[in-house]
């Protein structure tokens, strides 16, 4: 993809209503983009259907929710969730009696990780036996899901699986020392990327972040063409990254987190949206700003590209709930410290020597370098500091916000959506958060 396709209008919902039914493809845990998506659904009056990843056995083999869990699930969703075990990946399947991917992640050391070599056979073996079983699985959702739906209506598919990490704890040594390591600690992430282990890895960010969607567009085909038979319509969507424009120095500039290694799997996604929406088929990935959640805080820094969108709300209008907002974030800060001093910090990096190689959209996902990270670690580090709780942070409080935004912006867009993959930079978020609420 040689350029990035930003929405440019804020559209409004045209298709979904009461009785409609949205289905989360992800179970919904923790903080994150799907909630704000959720809440739009909702508030259409549509019905909320979830899936779960299921839970591990004794074995580490997915098993269905029991009515405990399933009953948590239910009321943490808000809907009704269809029990089968639908868990992306491969890290844990394996022929009886032989190692699964993690076992041999497991394998490794912090000191011989890099020379450590894989049998790729099996590893292929691996990866059939758990796009089998997820398929399998996915066969078995769509036969329930096809009774849940009435003749008439419409519906959303709302995409929400992403990352693959396997669960060793080799990999989250070697994780903080490419994310966060600087100094001696620095290591570069292009030797992840070169070595066997970075080449699971990337085989099943595929799997999880990609390919997921691709089964869900494929098994969905027969209750699509029967819903769009009746007179309904069908929507897809899935939640990308792909670099944000935020403001710098006063213009929005495309920018992005640097080494963003889930990047190969999320190119990978946009080529399914487009290769459905050659098909006739509207399956739209968004490409999502920067926020902090529970998954993205292994990347330290992440949230320097989300402060400026404390400008681009004064920038898009400003208003009563922007000066609250402004007002709110100043309150969360050492006395002496005010947010021209954090935003300051943000524009000394964006504009810094080491920083400017990394602009170059053609180039995504770039390795990152040690001045890079030195001095993106060193930023965030600072900012931090600057707080009065290192647990109240603004950037928490902004995440939320384009989290509501994003739902808005994604939920309207769907009924007539410009194309597989667009762009939510923060001039719409801005926009969108100040028309919804000076209204």
């Amino acid at each position: 993809m040689k350029t990035s396709r930003p929405l440019k209008a804020i559209s409004s919902n045209t298709v979904f209503g009461e009785g409609d039914v949205f289905v989360l493809f992800g179970e919904l845990f923790g903080r994150g983009y799907a909630t704000g998506l959720i809440d739009q659904a909702k508030a259409a009056g549509m019905t909320v259907i979830g899936i779960t990843v299921g839970r591990p056995d004794e074995n580490n083999k997915p098993r269905a929710l029991t009515p405990e869990e399933l009953s948590e699930a239910e009321a943490n969703l808000g809907g009704k969730i269809i029990n089968v075990p639908l868990r992306a990946g491969f890290e844990l399947d394996a022929p009886e009696g032989t190692a699964t991917p993690t076992d041999l992640v497991n394998e490794m050391t912090i000191k011989d990780w890099q020379d450590h070599k894989l049998d790729w056979d099996h590893v292929e073996i691996c990866r059939d036996l758990g796009s089998n079983r997820f398929k399998g699985a996915l066969s078995q959702v769509m036969e329930q899901l096809d009774t849940m739906i009435p003749a008439g209506k419409n519906v959303f598919f709302a995409h929400t699986m992403a990352g693959g990490i396997p669960r060793a704890k080799v990999f989250m040594a070697i994780a903080n020392r490419i994310y966060k390591g600087r100094g001696a600690r620095y290591m570069p992430s292009q030797s992840l990327i070169e070595s066997d282990l970075g080449k699971l890895i990337l085989q099943n960010f595929e799997e999880v972040t990609a390919n997921s969607f691709g089964y869900l567009l494929e098994a969905s085909k027969t209750l699509r063409d029967r819903v769009e038979a009746a007179g309904g319509e069908v929507r897809y969507t899935a939640y990308g990254y792909h670099g944000t424009r935020i403001l710098i120095e006063d213009e929005y500039r495309w920018q992005t987190y640097t080494n963003y290694t889930q990047g190969y799997a999320k190119m990978a996604l946009e080529n399914f949206a487009e290769s459905a929406w050659k098909d006739g088929v509207k399956a739209t990935v968004f490409n999502c700003p920067e926020i902090r959640t529970n998954s993205s805080d292994v990347f330290a820094g992440i949230e320097l590209s989300l402060l400026p969108l404390l400008q681009a709300f004064k920038k898009e209008g400003g208003g009563a709930w922007v000066d609250a907002l402004w007002q709110k974030c100043q309150g969360m800060l050492k006395p002496e410290a005010s947010l021209d001093d954090v935003l300051q910090k943000v524009s000394d990096y964006q504009t810094s020597e080491a920083m400017q190689p990394f602009y170059n959209f053609e180039a995504w996902p770039m390795p990152n370098s040690a001045e890079q990270v030195d001095k993106t670690v060193g930023t965030s580090q600072e900012i931090v500091d600057l707080h009065n709780e290192r647990n109240v942070l603004v950037s928490d409080e902004l995440s939320q916000h384009v989290v509501a935004a994003t739902g808005m912006l994604m939920f309207g867009e769907a009924s007539q959506p410009e194309g597989p993959v667009l762009w939510l930079d923060h001039d719409l978020v801005a926009k969108r958060l100040i028309q919804e609420n000076n209204a």
